[in-house]
């Protein structure tokens, strides 16, 4: 075949391929162009998500006209100097975008530079240019997109519904608006809600921002990261464990300043939340990664969504390590998200709502539900009051549940409490306050100074024990136990087969096992911190697991991940009655250990309601 070069329409159609994928990447690179331009406020408005109509105004420097004859040309840019693509210190090339969003769409721009008398504006229409004329137009620059695609109609087949398109905007401009809190950004149009970021004033820009963007809870529940490691920067906010969501859509990363969505940074981040997150939940992050841009090439990707470090693993370690940091300083903090969701629950299933106004059979304004969720039978049940007080044998159902027959409700007797007074004098001033009562033989509850603690048991004691698992097997140091009678397991042969293959690192851990035979093992040592524990079940539990690692990395990475398997199965199980002083000890060992907020999997530790809250409850404020 006869090779030729292709025309100047079909080179600009082609790259507007790889640059424009949908409204949303237009929307990208005329907002990010606005931001290089110095703007103070950009104002997006669309129309059908996008494809009938974009149109981006800002108030920065504008072009002149002999720049606007440029910028709507290949290969010219005002982005680039001396000639060097390693040197990139803005967010794109201004003309790189326009002459690919003119080939495919009706484009007309209107600008004014600052130094020059009037305005001018150009259009270009499926790659066909007009001249340029004189406009009417104060500061900035003004770029509007028509009927996108209209010049390749097979590529609107691709694009999803109006509200899809439009979400993808919104998703864009939020992103962008996170990484600029000192510009204003406002969206609207006949396809949206209109949304409006002002400009954020102070000395916390960033954090005024991302409570714009993201919402006051995300702010209430976040640990803020700073940290620098050989000229790599990290900043931002990291959200606690027990704030967390169903999808990654939450995680936000910007590298001088451009929203990326790198598949490194996105590891290290599942790596850093590894043992305090449940598999299938997300963090949520607002994370900045300045370093020198000689070390970073934007321009792996043509919408430069990815982007390549000289340093990979310098900026995952960092990551990694600077968020483990935090988590470890956070301590026992749990998420505030917690206690709103028992308020909620408290507020549906407990009380009714107050009768209408006018009611012929008004109630009071807060009525207990019968419902089995809020008042089961095994549950504490109010006790009816005499005229002249409770007498002494309705008190001493207090004082003894059990002989009451109340088997829900565990609580310190009155010699209890002494003794406890004696062995620990009150603590309702520390964070876990003292224990008062077990109910249901799992949750713990404990009166703090302003409110009231639930603790769940066996989530609590599951992390202290790894957390001490770890600290052992980090001193290669773990305490092992030697079983009188060898338990024998039985499990299919290829999980026989992955255990005795690990069998090694699962000594390191303290598990001492060998096959019995071609469908069996024996475990004979256990790590002595577990105690009495369901050894069956953690052993078939680790097969389980191995059997997904080996296709993704070897073992001695997943050490922690055994252990956090085997903390489960040793820790304190829910039904287990304890006493005051062992209720007490796990209060004070959660306040001294890190992450004890959340346990292995990830599920809130600890719940905190507010004085102030419960008394509302009760209509007492």
């Amino acid at each position: 075949m006869q090779v030729r070069q292709l025309g100047e329409a079909i080179i600009n159609r082609i790259a507007a391929g790889e640059v424009i994928e949908r409204p949303a990447s237009v929307i990208k690179e005329l907002v990010e162009n606005a931001i290089d331009a110095g703007a103070s406020s950009v104002d997006i408005v669309t129309a059908a998500g996008g494809k009938t109509l974009m149109r981006v105004s800002d108030d920065g420097i504008g072009m002149r006209r002999s720049d606007l004859e440029l910028a709507i040309r290949r290969h010219c840019t005002s982005k680039i100097s001396d000639d060097d693509l390693f040197d990139i210190r803005t967010l794109g090339f201004r003309g790189e975008a326009l002459p690919s969003i003119g080939s495919v769409a009706r484009l007309a721009i209107q600008t004014r530079h600052s130094e020059e008398e009037n305005a001018w504006t150009i259009k270009v229409e499926g790659g066909k240019e007009s001249s340029i004329i004189p406009a009417a137009r104060t500061k900035g620059t003004q770029i509007e997109v028509r009927d996108l695609f209209f010049a390749t109609p097979a590529r609107l087949k691709f694009l999803k519904s109006d509200r899809a398109e439009a979400a993808a905007i919104t998703e864009i401009v939020r992103r962008i608006a996170l990484a600029y809190p000192h510009i204003g950004f406002s969206l609207s149009g006949s396809d949206r809600q209109p949304a409006n970021w002002p400009a954020a004033r102070g000395d916390e820009p960033h954090l005024a921002r991302i409570s714009q963007v993201l919402g006051k809870e995300f702010v209430d529940n976040a640990m803020e990261i700073d940290a620098a490691r050989e000229g790599v920067r990290l900043s931002g906010f990291a959200g606690l464990p027990t704030f967390h969501r169903g999808n990654a859509q939450h995680q936000f990363f910007f590298v001088n300043g451009r929203p990326v969505k790198d598949k490194l940074l996105l590891s290290g981040l599942r790596g850093a939340y590894a043992d305090v997150l449940a598999r299938d939940r997300h963090s949520v992050v607002v994370l900045f990664i300045d370093l020198d841009p000689a070390f970073v090439d934007v321009n792996v990707h043509p919408a430069k969504a990815d982007v390549r470090f000289r340093d990979g693993q310098l900026v995952r370690g960092l990551l990694v390590g600077s968020i483990k940091q935090a988590l470890v300083q956070a301590g026992h903090r749990s998420s505030t998200s917690n206690a709103a969701a028992a308020m909620d629950v408290i507020r549906a299933q407990g009380f009714a709502p107050r009768a209408p106004s006018g009611s012929g059979n008004a109630t009071p304004a807060y009525q207990p539900q019968r419902s089995n969720a809020a008042w089961s039978q095994d549950a504490f049940r109010p006790l009816e009051p005499t005229a002249r007080g409770f007498s002494d044998g309705e008190q001493s159902v207090f004082d003894a549940p059990r002989e009451a027959g109340l088997s829900g409700l565990s609580m310190p007797s009155a010699d209890a409490r002494a003794h406890e007074k004696q062995i620990e004098p009150e603590k309702t001033s520390l964070p876990l306050g003292a224990p008062r009562a077990q109910v249901h033989e799992t949750y713990i509850i404990a009166q703090t100074d302003d409110g009231v603690v639930i603790v769940d048991q066996h989530a609590a004691h599951e992390r202290l024990v790894y957390e001490k698992l770890k600290e052992s097997l980090a001193k290669k140091d773990v305490a092992r136990q030697l079983l009188l009678i060898p338990e024998i397991v039985e499990m299919p042969e290829e999980d026989v087969g992955r255990l005795t293959d690990h069998a090694t690192e699962l000594e390191e851990v303290g598990l001492v096992l060998e096959a019995f035979g071609p469908g069996a093992v024996a475990v004979r040592e256990t790590p002595a911190i577990l105690g009495d524990m369901n050894i069956k079940g953690m052993v078939l539990n680790l097969a389980d697991e191995l059997a997904e690692w080996e296709t993704a990395s070897g073992l001695k990475e997943k050490l922690d991940h055994v252990a956090a398997t085997m903390a489960c199965h040793g820790s304190i199980r829910a039904g287990r009655r304890m006493r005051v002083e062992e209720m007490a000890q796990l209060l004070r060992d959660m306040e001294a250990t890190p992450l004890s907020g959340q346990c292995n999997h990830g599920r809130p530790t600890w719940v905190e309601l507010k004085l102030d809250d419960i008394e509302k409850l009760f209509g007492r404020k």
